[in-house]
């Protein structure tokens, strides 16, 4: 059987929109079939995030203590900052729009619960860990194998985390459309879909003009630095832009994101160095959509939005990303435990994240790639400015 060549971002919409349609004339027993698949693979995928964690987490804080030494530091350090930045960016500008933008009595119609429609049957899969643990035993494993320099037990890991990636690439990812359809079924039967809809274009949008901003302002701090013009270097990388929106892999965009920053000025080995290394760990774009979508579905459901709460979910959130497998989303998959840990997710939520996340997965790579470049600039800087001295 070959694989499917739709997208998965195609495959999301599609499923959406079936769904809201479906939901409208499905029988009652329709809808509690796939309202029983629902429970089934919420359990599998709360079985799977403390292994996503553990598996993902513990090889990348390993991988940071090797390599090119003191410019791998300071090349992630700079990525996980800039992550950092813009997610509290997105926090403040979220925070102080999207309470205009929801009205706050058409979201709680929105999100009211309704009578729901119980499964057939469920089945327990109770994980291994919970969050919290997962995490520290992630952070001791990953900076013990650094420090100890532990080949075998680096090599086990990394095995681990193939096997993790592998498990998400087959699956959870082909599943996810099912999922979604299945959650936009149930919504559209008890009649919240088209006002959940509604309410999330708009958030669309302003997530979409936080991208822009941000990379405006990645260059001009890039260029400030690295003595460019930032609005040339900026206009020099629109073809690695294009390219990751169009591919939504940051991975295949790698030759045209070398190609580009040479163009900047940027040498062949800091280029061929920092450009591989973050598209794995530099994910701003991608901490911009997934801290806007929360802030967004936590003042719909009237849930807790204070700064001392999201603090520390965007800090964990930087560290996810840096550990985020190079699949098609990811990245949400890597930051649902911190979802459910910290801000207190609940499956139903964590599926409406996905859903977001996915509808603007190319617009979020486009802009971590782009902002590649603005990193090897500032990396080409200080290498330089080192050399001299």
């Amino acid at each position: 059987m070959k694989p499917s060549k739709i997208g998965l971002l195609p495959r999301v919409i599609i499923a959406i929109f079936v769904g809201v349609i479906c939901g409208m004339f499905f029988p009652q027993w329709a809808v509690r079939c796939f309202v029983t698949f629902n429970s089934v693979f919420s359990h599998f995928l709360s079985f799977l995030i403390p292994l996503i964690i553990v598996g993902l987490v513990t090889p990348a804080i390993a991988d940071i203590g090797k390599g090119a030494g003191r410019l791998l530091l300071i090349t992630a350090l700079i990525a996980y900052g800039d992550t950092i930045f813009s997610g509290f960016f997105s926090y403040f500008v979220s925070t102080g729009i999207f309470p205009s933008l929801i009205d706050k009595a058409a979201a709680a119609q929105a999100v009211a619960p309704t009578e729901e429609l119980q499964p057939f049957f469920t089945i327990e899969i109770p994980p291994l860990l919970d969050v919290m643990s997962a995490l520290i035993l992630a952070f001791v494993m990953g900076l013990g194998i650094s420090f100890f320099g532990s080949q075998q037990l680096k090599s086990l890991c990394s095995e681990f985390r193939d096997i993790i990636s592998k498990t998400i690439e087959v699956a959870l990812i082909p599943v996810l459309p099912i999922y979604i359809f299945s959650i936009f079924l149930n919504m559209s039967f008890s009649g919240q879909a088209w006002r959940i809809i509604n309410v999330f274009i708009a958030i669309i949008g302003v997530i979409f003009v936080m991208h822009i901003l941000l990379l405006v302002f990645q260059y001009c701090i890039a260029g400030l630095i690295a003595h460019r013009n930032p609005f040339k270097a900026l206009y020099n990388m629109l073809p690695a832009y294009f390219t990751a929106l169009g591919t939504a892999s940051s991975a295949a965009t790698i030759p045209v994101t070398l190609k580009q920053v040479k163009k900047n000025g940027v040498s062949d080995g800091i280029g061929g160095f920092v450009i591989p290394l973050c598209a794995t760990i530099h994910l701003s774009g991608s901490a911009m959509k997934i801290t806007a979508c929360a802030v967004a579905l936590l003042l719909m459901q009237g849930g807790n939005i204070s700064i001392a709460s999201f603090t520390g979910f965007i800090l964990m959130l930087g560290v996810m990303m840096v550990a985020a497998p190079g699949v098609p989303g990811g990245a949400i998959m890597a930051a649902l435990g911190v979802l459910q840990s910290i801000l207190g997710f609940t499956a139903e939520q964590q599926a409406m994240m996905i859903a977001l996340y996915i509808t603007m997965d190319s617009f979020g790579t486009a802009c971590n790639v782009t902002g590649d470049g603005a990193i090897a600039l500032v990396v080409d800087r200080i290498s330089n400015h080192k050399k001299a001295v």
